[in-house]
C-alpha cells in the first residue's frame, strides 16, 4: 500500500509505503489448490458412483462411476433435478425425503434403492447421502456415495 505523505500547507513531500511479506500465503494456497486438485481426482475417478447436489437437488456432481453404471454422462446431468430426472416415479418420493433429510443435516447411511438406468434397466443402489457445508458451515447441498449391489440381488 502506498499513501502521500504531506505536510502542514497540503504540500506533496513524500511516500508512505507498507508492506507485507505474502510468501508464505501464496504457498499455502498452493499447497490448498493442490490438495483440491487430489480430492476432485479422488472423488471423480472413485470406484463407487458419487453424486452431488445443490439445495435446489440439482446435480453438481457426477462422477465417472455414476456415468459407468446409470449410462447418464456427468456433461448430461448437471444442473437438472436429480430424482425428477433419474429416479423412477415409483420411487421419487422417498429418495426425496433421504436427500431432504441430508439438506438439514439429518444424514442417511445404506439406504437402498432401484435405479433406472438410461437404457430403462434396474440397478440396485445402496446408498449414503451425507450432507455438504460451505466454507461457513452452512448446509449447501448433498454428496450421495452409493454401490451397485445389483449383482447381490
Amino acid at each position: 500500500n502506498a499513501t502521500t505523505r504531506r505536510d502542514a500547507a497540503g504540500g506533496v513531500i513524500g511516500v508512505v509505503g507498507v508492506g507485507q511479506d505474502i510468501t508464505n500465503l501464496r504457498q499455502s494456497m498452493k499447497i490448498t489448490g493442490l490438495i483440491a486438485d487430489d480430492l476432485t481426482r479422488l472423488i471423480d475417478t472413485a470406484n463407487a458412483p458419487i453424486f452431488g447436489i445443490d439445495k435446489d437437488f440439482l446435480v453438481t456432481e457426477w462422477n465417472q462411476k455414476a456415468a459407468e453404471i446409470s449410462g447418464w454422462q456427468k456433461s448430461e446431468t448437471a444442473g437438472r433435478h436429480l430424482v425428477d430426472s433419474f429416479i423412477h416415479p415409483d420411487y421419487q418420493a422417498e429418495v426425496k425425503q433421504v436427500l431432504a433429510d441430508a439438506l438439514v443435516g439429518k444424514e442417511t447411511a445404506n439406504y437402498e434403492f432401484p435405479l433406472f438406468i438410461k437404457d430403462g434397466s434396474r440397478r440396485e443402489i445402496l446408498l449414503n447421502a451425507t450432507t455438504r457445508r460451505g466454507v461457513s458451515g452452512e448446509i449447501v447441498g448433498v454428496i450421495g456415495v452409493g454401490q451397485n449391489i445389483t449383482a447381490l440381488r
